[in-house]
């Protein structure tokens, strides 16, 4: 028996030895996936992208990448979650506030924190960061946090009023410092080119509320800092407000209702405005002003063949609640997965490729400065960029964006302030040194309130008619169709109907 044993070890011995050689050559199948992405038409998406096929690459993934209009995402991500039948793995560019709270505690979104094994790469970040405290409160009534939210060491001052600097030395203007200011300069160029609208939008106009409603004391609509729509926070008195009926709203809507009046507001700011449209009218001197982001000036002034043309952006404008900008936390947008992608076989594989593409070390650095050897160098600890991209019209950062896919909001989570400042010039680094010395120009984005399912479910009802109404009544009375004088009561009336004081209360009594 011990000899027919040693025979047959031996023969085992022989075999394995024989087949080892075809075992090792056969090679696992990439992981495949499909994924959500929220296209903006001034960065529109190319899966040929260097970030892309890289931070794919990392992880041996095949990813069926759904690109779906900014505009239209909100609207495409709530039916995904709502049905759950057509939903995609992965979901970026997503908070659990508004409506996704509502669906994350009906079960709807998988709560990523019971998974924290899966995420080391996302875990090893905000303990390098120490955001340990700021994730907490992204946890919802049951103590869950449904998404991976994005990560910044130190909020910056990435976007502000864009202005044509060498028409105000031409007028003898200073930099302007209030929305008075601005009203004088939008006035003396209407005077000179009657055919323009001095003030024009970016991609539609939640990108002008989002940058100039703080000023105004309030944050509401589409993009409104607390994701309730309709209502805003009160700094000092540290709870919500019915903004959306308030006086703040009222002054807003009289300021830029009088600008669209006077032909100062471009007519089209109602509708999204393409990327390439915009940019043709600020390149033209169809409009001399903008709220925009910074790494655009470069594109639009590649694009003028109007002398001495020079934009420049400037510190947020003082209103009414003081000088502030968009708020920000150190947490945002992130990646959700839709609660049927925790029934495939290979969850816990997607959860750590998720992982490591947007937030391992390497990967984290690839979606801000690209490929070593390819996009920059490294002389000692300083980033050299390579001279293609330095020399690039559009500057260092927007060239970024748009040849390599590095830069997007969408795509980058981890936000590193020293590495970010790499791809700008001294001129941006001024004024970020400006506005920090303003102090408390960028505000924190309010608390979520801690709904349970049910409550979270009746503030998704009432927010919908809500937002709805409030969208078309902000329109008619920034144009004219409505009068502040004679149809505010009328409007308040409406909005008190759709018991937006019941919904601010539902907030307030759940911080």
């Amino acid at each position: 028996m011990k000899k027919a044993l040693v025979i047959v070890l031996v023969a085992l011995m022989a075999f394995s030895a024989f087949a080892s050689p075809v075992a090792e050559v056969k090679e696992e199948g990439p992981l495949k996936f499909s994924m959500y992405y929220s296209d903006n038409a001034t960065l529109p998406f190319k899966e040929s992208w260097l970030a892309v096929q890289e931070a794919t690459k990392s992880v041996n993934a095949e990813i069926q990448w759904e690109i779906i209009p900014i505009a239209d995402y909100s609207t495409k991500v709530s039916l995904a979650l709502n049905t759950q039948t057509n939903a995609p793995d992965v979901i970026l560019y997503q908070t659990t506030t508004g409506e996704n709270a509502s669906l994350a505690l009906n079960g709807a979104i998988v709560p990523i924190s019971d998974y924290s094994e899966w995420t080391p790469c996302w875990n090893a970040m905000v303990e390098k960061y120490g955001m340990e405290d700021d994730v907490e409160l992204l946890k919802l009534q049951d103590g869950k946090r449904y998404y991976l939210p994005s990560l910044t060491d130190v909020p910056f001052y990435d976007g502000g009023l864009i202005l044509r600097e060498d028409f105000l030395k031409a007028e003898g203007f200073d930099a302007p410092k209030t929305f008075d200011d601005l009203y004088a300069i939008l006035k003396a160029y209407k005077a000179k080119h009657p055919e323009s609208y001095p003030l024009t939008v970016l991609a539609g106009p939640r990108v002008l509320y989002r940058m100039t409603m703080p000023s105004f004391g309030l944050s509401i609509g589409k993009n409104g800092s607390g994701g309730s729509r309709v209502l805003s926070w009160n700094y000092d008195e540290m709870k919500y407000f019915p903004a959306a009926i308030s006086e703040e709203f009222k002054a807003y809507l009289a300021f830029f209702g009088k600008l669209y009046a006077e032909g100062l507001l471009d007519p089209e700011m109602a509708e999204p405005i393409d990327g390439s449209i915009w940019s043709r009218k600020m390149a033209t001197g169809a409009a001399i002003a903008t709220w925009a982001y910074y790494d655009q000036i470069g594109g639009v002034t590649a694009a003028s063949t109007i002398e001495g043309f020079k934009l420049q952006m400037y510190p947020a404008l003082a209103g009414p609640a003081g000088a502030h900008h968009q708020q920000k936390n150190r947490t945002g947008s992130g990646i959700m997965f839709p609660a049927a992608t925790a029934k495939r076989a290979d969850f816990e594989q997607i959860v750590r490729a998720v992982d490591k593409m947007f937030f391992s070390e390497e990967n984290s650095k690839l979606w801000c400065i690209g490929v070593e050897g390819t996009t920059y160098t490294m002389d000692g600890d300083k980033i050299v960029y390579a001279d293609n991209i330095k020399k690039a019209a559009e500057g260092i950062y927007k060239y970024m964006q748009l040849e390599y896919g590095c830069g997007s909001d969408v795509t980058q989570m981890v936000w590193v302030n020293a590495r970010e400042m790499t791809k700008y010039d001294e001129n941006y680094a001024q004024i970020n040194k400006a506005v920090e010395a303003m102090g408390n120009v960028i505000q924190y984005i309010p608390p979520t309130p801690k709904f349970d399912d049910m409550e979270a479910e009746e503030a998704a009802m009432l927010m919908t008619p809500l937002a709805d109404k409030l969208e078309v009544w902000c329109n008619a009375f920034l144009t004219g169709k409505k009068s502040l004088d004679k149809d505010w009561n009328a409007y308040v009336a409406e909005m008190k109907g759709l018991q937006i004081e019941k919904y601010c209360d539902l907030y307030n009594t759940n911080l």
